[in-house]
């Protein structure tokens, strides 16, 4: 009985969290105008700021539950934990992973009870907050609102040349407000027109993402590309990482496919090939002794067939004495193009433990985990026969400043390589294939995104996906991308500070008028 009464006390905080989970990648965002109504309901009605909390506790366990399950498998596959104790993970991880929910509504609370804010204020307040609390959560995977629209084809999603994923997020979350204020009429004739206001603006916006869309400047040059997914199993890597007898079986399955392509192809100009990250299977480096055949092998296939590639390998910090994760260009006589590039943004517990640098002790706590050295960040990129090219590295392409920076140096597009192989076929594949090519649509350049697993593709600056690589196959493909030579900066690249500095500006005014409401009373 006493569950009973908890669940049904918590309702609403529960019907919002499907809402949210419900309308995330890989589901369409059929809730997301609206997704945190319910919970904003309940919190109106609180008078304790623990029930503020636990509420937005309850949202967040659930939507992340839903929306974020695939880190049960992440957490069987990666760190070989039992599936009992990956599934205890996961719940430990669906508490803890959104904070910012019930962090937005404990603000909200504390300020709404000291200054005895008028309903219209208040819920402008909650709305701000919660904006802001989602924009700078701290997320080991750093996804928004916006993606969703980009995931389900929704011309929306083509504003984010204006406001970036994130500002898409922002206009999502902010449209819960005037749908709260329709819900709570609901049965009166303000009710109806607010929500046909939002209809009608919404199919507005719309419309002029595909005016956006529409008046793109033409492409003026096109290359070619085969990209190749050699579906290596993870034990083989693994083996292959600490020299038990795999690394040359994964070479030649590269090898193999991309030959096979070439002949397959021979009647048209491959300007580079495109191998996913850590494809090579040991370690390359202009000033490095190799230890094994491979780059020997590999520099030879090239030479023989005439081609560049461009491959993600480990190689060396020279300074620090640590392993990178890093990406290579190689001519097509099989020669090493400096300056290599080495993952910069690096996945926390993964390939670093956080705050090690400070306490070194806390390697000696925990199980074996990645210890790899940082690269020099988005300062250079890879130039191949007149072509600019930005570099990422799996996880890097889901921060927007990072591409940001490598679009002022000049890229013409970029080239995504990441291992999705820890995550199963579900959600995550899904998910962080639109994440990463949503930097395409914010800065208008191409982005060609090769994996281990898949899914491997190329979006162009248009927004348009072409053909998309199968999940745990072996697949190879040639695509002909157009670009700019001189792409053209985006609003969002050129003004990119622009939404957060209104966003705190409207908060500051939202709490200016709080307090002087408070005095005037």
């Amino acid at each position: 009985m006493l569950k009973f009464t908890t669940v049904k006390r918590y309702a609403l905080p529960i019907l919002s969290g499907i809402f949210i989970g419900t309308s995330y990648i890989p589901f369409p965002p059929w809730a997301a105008l609206f997704g945190f109504v319910p919970l904003w309901i309940f919190w109106q009605r609180q008078t304790e700021l623990k029930s503020v909390i636990l509420g937005g506790v309850v949202t967040a366990f659930v939507f992340t539950l839903i929306g974020f399950n695939w880190m049960t498998y992440l957490l069987h596959e990666f760190a070989h934990l039992p599936w009992a104790v990956a599934v205890v993970g996961m719940i430990l991880y669906a508490i803890f992973a959104h904070l910012y929910v019930p962090l937005a509504g404990a603000i909200w609370f504390v300020i709404h009870r000291r200054y005895r804010c008028s309903p219209a204020l208040s819920l402008s307040l909650l709305a701000i907050i919660t904006i802001l609390s989602e924009a700078y959560s701290l997320t080991l995977f750093d996804w928004n609102f916006g993606y969703s629209w980009f995931g389900s084809g929704i011309p929306f999603y083509q504003l984010a040349e204006l406001v970036g994923f994130s500002g898409l997020s922002a206009i999502t979350l902010a449209c819960n407000l005037p749908l709260y204020l329709a819900w709570q009429s609901r049965h009166e004739r303000r009710g109806k027109i607010i929500f046909g206001a939002v209809i009608g603006i919404f199919v507005l916006l719309n419309i002029s993402g595909l005016t956006l869309q529409a008046r793109l400047s033409a492409p003026d040059a096109e290359f070619n590309v085969l990209m190749v997914q050699g579906n290596t199993d993870n034990s083989e890597k693994l083996a292959a990482e600490i020299g038990d007898g795999y690394g040359q079986s994964i070479l030649n399955r590269y090898l193999s496919l991309t030959h096979a392509a070439l002949n397959a192809h021979k009647n048209e100009k491959i300007d580079f090939v495109l191998w996913p990250e850590t494809a090579f299977p040991t370690f390359l480096g202009e000033r490095l002794t190799p230890q094994n055949d491979y780059p020997r092998q590999l520099s030879a296939f090239l030479s023989e067939h005439n081609v560049p590639l461009i491959t993600g390998a480990y190689s060396v910090d020279e300074q620090e004495k640590l392993l990178t994760n890093s990406l290579f260009l190689l001519n097509e006589k099989g020669q090493i193009t400096s300056p290599h590039y080495s993952k910069t943004i690096l996945l926390a517990f993964g390939e670093y433990i956080p705050m090690e640098k400070w306490f070194p002790q806390i390697r000696n706590w925990l199980p074996p985990m990645g210890h790899f050295g940082r690269g020099q960040g988005a300062t250079t990129l890879l130039t191949l026969h007149g072509l600019k090219i930005a570099p990422h590295i799996c996880y890097e392409g889901l921060f927007a400043y990072f591409s940001r920076d490598l679009a002022n140096l000049g890229a013409q597009f970029i080239v995504n390589v990441t291992n999705d192989s820890w995550y199963g076929t579900w959600q995550q594949p899904y998910q962080h294939f639109y994440m990463t090519l949503a930097r395409g649509v914010e800065f208008r350049r191409p982005v060609l995104r090769v994996t281990n697993t898949g899914i491997s593709s190329v979006v162009l600056a248009s927004g348009e996906i072409l053909q998309r690589s199968p999940i745990h196959e072996k697949w190879t493909d040639v695509y002909r991308v157009p670009y700019l030579k001189n792409p053209t900066v985006t609003f969002y690249q050129q003004w990119f500070y622009l939404l957060p500095v209104l966003l705190w500006m409207s908060f500051a005014s939202l709490l200016f008028l709080a307090r002087k409401h408070r005095i005037c009373r």
